[in-house]
């Protein structure tokens, strides 16, 4: 292959195109009207999305999310991954491999039940994981709550700063 090959389809340009600075802001609208926006991807109201969100966003656990918007675990599970959030699967990497085997119809759903040592609910939350994708537009309407300036650890680090000693100190 010739040098000639390798650069067959480059372009040159004059100018660069100006694309501005991306910014993002979660102060100045409101999310319940962002989350309307996109109320067909929902598995609740936008109302009770919102509050899911901002608790989930405050480090409150996806349970805790759920009991203060008044609606199921599984429902702000569902939620959550719809919006971009990861790791909700309750399922292992073998376990995911058994529920995608009886996904591809490979394994009856008694089986795949049984091997993935999943109980029910967490076996049917894995295969909605599995089997929707979050929504891009739903993630880019709630990325500014899902990315607050702290997090509930380092909140927690900095409230405690005082008690822990450094590694210096313990030499």
């Amino acid at each position: 292959m010739a040098l000639s090959d390798i650069a067959a389809g480059i372009e040159v340009h004059d100018r660069q195109r100006e694309r501005g600075v991306p910014t993002v802001d979660a102060t100045g609208d409101d999310l319940v009207a962002r989350l309307e926006d996109h109320d067909d991807a929902l598995p609740c109201t936008p109302e009770a999305a919102a509050t899911v969100l901002e608790a989930y966003a405050a480090g409150t656990s996806v349970g805790d999310c759920a009991r203060e918007a008044g609606v199921a675990p599984m429902t702000a599970a569902k939620l959550l991954h719809r919006c971009g959030v990861t790791g909700l699967s309750p399922l292992a990497p073998t376990a995911r491999r058994v529920l995608r085997d009886w996904l591809n119809g490979d394994l009856p759903r008694s089986e795949a039940v049984e091997l993935a040592g999943a109980d029910e609910a967490d076996f049917a939350l894995a295969a909605y994981v599995e089997t929707h994708d979050p929504v891009p537009d739903l993630s880019d309407a709630v990325e500014g709550v899902l990315e607050p300036d702290s997090t509930a650890t380092v909140d927690k680090r900095d409230a405690l700063a005082e008690t822990m000693s450094s590694v210096g100190d313990l030499r």
